[in-house]
């Protein structure tokens, strides 16, 4: 009777070991379409708007203070029509108040001071037709209307050739828009600039995002 209560204890033994086998392991898959077309993008003046130099003085202490929108030229053009949208990245993370909004950076490290807006206007396709502004914000799974043309951060913005009708971006060419940046400037009661000089130094990066 040994022998055979044995090899019950043995296959026992190799079924537990192979279950603790299979569930040790993982599998790991690596997706994604290379597509035979590309797009460049680029803006006016270098994507640079430089503000000078503002006196605090000139700065609400207790309201935020909104400069003139300064406007760049934002311009697309790709091999061939392809089916994509833009995406804002923040470069400064975490010093705007706002979550849809870009930061400037911190004033003595941790203090926010200020922030900045983006907003598409007049997207115009290569033939010069109107094009309407909609917007993802879960990766373009869903798309909805972008009336006012706000972009926040790692937000997709679309675009499609008519105002009403089925939400979703078309395959475009070539696409142009006044990129508008509006800065607004913290109440300065709420940060500490002693005697030395703030930088503003907001910084985000445009990308387009091949869906």
């Amino acid at each position: 009777m040994k022998k055979p209560l044995a090899a019950l204890a043995t296959l026992v033994m190799l079924a537990t070991s192979g279950a603790a086998v299979a569930a040790s392991s993982v599998d790991l898959t690596v997706t994604g379409l290379i597509t035979p077309t590309a797009c460049t993008p680029s803006l006016s003046a270098n994507g640079v708007v430089d503000h000078g130099k503002i006196s605090a003085k000139d700065l609400s202490p207790t309201n935020w203070t909104a400069l003139p929108p300064a406007v760049l030229k934002l311009a697309i053009a790709c091999d061939a029509h392809t089916l994509f949208a833009v995406q804002a990245t923040d470069n400064r993370a975490g010093s705007a108040t706002a979550p849809t909004s870009f930061g400037l950076g911190f004033v003595n490290g941790t203090q926010k001071f200020g922030q900045y807006s983006l907003e598409y206007g007049n997207p115009v396709n290569g033939d010069g037709g109107p094009l309407y502004p909609i917007l993802s914000r879960d990766g373009g799974l869903t798309w909805m209307n972008n009336e006012d043309a706000s972009t926040g951060p790692l937000a997709l913005a679309g675009f499609r050739d008519t105002r009403f009708g089925q939400l979703g971006p078309i395959p475009l060419k070539n696409v142009t828009a006044d990129l508008m940046v509006i800065t607004f400037f913290n109440p300065t009661n709420s940060w500490d600039m002693g005697q030395e000089e703030v930088e503003i130094d907001g910084l985000a990066t445009l990308e387009v995002k091949y869906l």
